[in-house]
């Protein structure tokens, strides 16, 4: 049998109901009782890291749970973490920077609703995460859930409610669990040793851009980030003309270091900057990034993860097309 760390971090899987609504309670060997099958799967046991809904989950808690993997790998077959849905995708593509090439399975779940409910999606969740981590080919870093297994950097919550809460972006799922057993899509190639890093760098931001929105918007995130992500309209671009000035945000932000990557609020297909005037004009600065089919989850951990590492524009640049867990396939470094 594998031998399989679960590390408990809180969610709604380990909620009860209190005067102010759920709050994550149950503690690790709590949520273990409620799946007495598993000790036909695998050999358990438990960490307990945090108790938190995933709202509180900060890059402070992703290094927690990296440097926990890092701190037991050897002594284990793969790792399953409970996790609340909310901030689930933003951990796994954190710990797929963090945790890089590990032949060994770390597989990320949670639930809708929590496991002492009657009717909940956590004990399947749960099961199926088990089953895949215990397989003899899973490696790396994926999200199990409504028995769907995707990719790390791929992964996005949809739906606020159903059980049917992640989807996968711009990829494949990677394999499905059905009536307890593994049916592989993609096999992913085993790397001899993971490669841990320990250093990231909160100052990433994030601005939506709506309709009438202007650069100083983007000169007030540029002050006081080292990073910003611009999530534009469409294919890509930002708006042109005087009364925009997003040029001038965009100059003062480069002269001053800062890192500006483009993406997309629309979740399939990614950006294309080339093909609109608005978006074009912006492939003539060395220091604006394009995030083309990358989730903005991926793009948000991944810049985080490279400011820990250099602060030197071109190995920014460098590290950002740099494929890793396949959060981005097309790029113009190819």
């Amino acid at each position: 049998m594998k031998k399989i760390l679960m590390i408990a971090t809180g969610g709604t899987i380990a909620s009860k109901g209190t005067a102010d609504g759920l709050a994550p309670e149950l503690t690790s060997q709590d949520i273990l009782h409620y799946i007495p099958s598993l000790k036909d799967i695998c050999e358990v046991e438990t960490l307990q890291l945090c108790n938190l809904d995933s709202t509180n989950i900060s890059m402070e808690h992703w290094m927690m749970m990296a440097n926990a993997i890092e701190e037991k790998y050897e002594k284990y077959d793969g790792f399953v973490i409970c996790h609340g849905t909310d901030t689930m995708a933003y951990t796994a593509s954190a710990l797929s920077y963090l945790v890089q090439h590990s032949p060994k399975p770390i597989v990320l779940t949670g639930s809708q609703k929590p496991v002492d409910m009657e009717i909940t999606d956590a004990r399947a969740n749960l099961l199926d995460s088990f089953i895949y981590a215990s397989s003899d080919d899973a490696c790396g870093v994926q999200i199990v859930f409504s028995g769907k297994v995707i990719l790390g950097t791929r992964a996005r919550k949809v739906r606020t409610k159903s059980f049917q809460a992640f989807t996968s972006i711009n990829y494949p799922s990677l394999a499905v669990i059905q009536d307890g057993r593994k049916i592989q899509y993609i096999h992913q190639v085993k790397a001899a040793t993971a490669e841990f890093y320990h250093k990231m760098d909160q100052k990433v931001g994030l601005l939506k851009l709506i309709p009438g929105i202007d650069g100083d918007y983007l000169r007030y995130f540029l002050e006081r980030n080292d990073a910003i992500i611009i999530e534009s309209f469409g294919v890509g671009g930002l708006p042109m003309g005087e009364r925009y000035h997003f040029g001038e945000a965009i100059e003062w932000g480069i002269n001053q270091g800062k890192t500006i990557v483009m993406t997309t609020q629309v979740p399939n297909e990614g950006s294309d900057m080339t093909i609109y005037q608005v978006g074009h004009h912006l492939k003539q600065y060395d220091s604006v990034l394009e995030a083309y089919d990358m989730t903005t989850e991926a793009v948000v951990t991944k810049l985080m993860w490279i400011l820990g590492q250099t602060r030197e524009p071109a190995g920014i640049r460098r590290l950002f097309y740099t494929t890793v867990a396949q959060d981005i396939l097309y790029n113009e470094s190819r």
